[in-house]
């Protein structure tokens, strides 16, 4: 059973790294002075209560969580992005301190409860980021609700699902509450069990993950349109194919000509790959809030 559970979190970008998942998302922080919560709590939005906790000061930020994960699995990157600005980190439907609410789990739904955190929070708009599953939320937050978005970073995630690799779709669409008893033992339950409400809640976590997160979706008519400048992440060894990373990036206009000896002919948009990275490390590497950081502070 290990292998195929080993499949099953690996697709869906679930862990960071390590044979056997030997390094849980809270390692992360090891070694790591985390930032301390200003401000905590539970949102009422779009229905539901959602938990939000606030980093820092400054320009607001918007930080989402991968699947299965809490957002100190950020653990280094959390600690970089609070030191310039204010960073609100918030766990999605089901995820850590939030519950699993009694509806389904859809990317619409979540960019609604993003939506409308961030006027609750008293923000008339915010830059966005998040990590794989939380990348897409972010990604639907900017097209549906393009009022409330300044900054879009989205890191390792596609625009449709068959952007990632056989292996990792194989992997979502197995994905349900029948394999909560084998994760008992694994750094994944362990760190939801340290902050969820209910640990006893893991199997609806997996339940509602596996009814929503293998469904096919393309989101190639949209994504163009996204108004806020938007920058995309990689790994060098992704679980979303490389190929699919650089076409994202040219359906926002971008790497479809050369920009000029004076860059005149870039837009708004970047698009960066990390280097001896994976899917499974990216969201917790200091590299990536060194190249995040800049695109956050740019003015144009």
């Amino acid at each position: 059973m290990f292998k195929p559970l080993l499949g099953v979190i690996a697709a869906a970008g679930l862990a960071f790294g390590g044979p056997g998942f030997a390094q849980s998302p809270s390692s992360a922080t090891e070694g790591q002075t985390m930032p301390t919560p200003t401000e905590s709590g539970y949102a009422p939005v779009n229905g539901v209560e959602v938990y939000y906790a606030v980093y820092g000061t400054g320009e607001p930020l918007v930080l989402l969580q991968g699947g299965l994960m809490t957002i100190e699995s950020f653990g280094p990157v959390l600690t970089a992005l609070a030191e310039g600005r204010q960073v609100i980190g918030v766990e999605l439907q089901a995820h850590g301190h939030t519950l699993p609410f009694d509806r389904p789990m859809t990317w619409e739904a979540m960019a609604t409860d993003i939506a409308e955190l961030i006027g609750y929070l008293g923000h008339e708009k915010a830059d966005i980021m998040g990590y794989s599953l939380g990348a897409g939320v972010a990604l639907r937050t900017a097209i549906d609700h393009p009022e409330v978005v300044d900054r879009l970073v989205a890191v390792s995630t596609p625009y449709a699902f068959s952007g990632w690799h056989d292996y990792n779709r194989e992997g979502m669409q197995a994905m349900g509450p029948e394999l909560a008893e084998g994760m008992m033992a694994s750094p994944i339950y362990q760190a939801y069990a340290e902050v969820a409400p209910d640990p006893d809640n893991f199997p609806r976590l997996l339940e509602q993950m596996g009814g929503f997160i293998g469904n096919d979706y393309d989101w190639s008519g949209e994504v163009g349109d996204i108004s806020a400048p938007t920058l995309l992440v990689y790994a060098d060894y992704d679980a979303v194919k490389i190929a699919h990373a650089a076409a994202f990036f040219e359906l926002l206009g971008g790497g479809q000509a050369d920009a000029g000896w004076d860059g005149s002919g870039m837009t708004p948009n970047r698009f960066a790959v990390i280097h001896s990275a994976t899917h499974y490390n990216i969201g917790a590497d200091p590299r990536l809030a060194e190249t995040v950081i800049p695109f956050l502070d740019a003015e144009n």
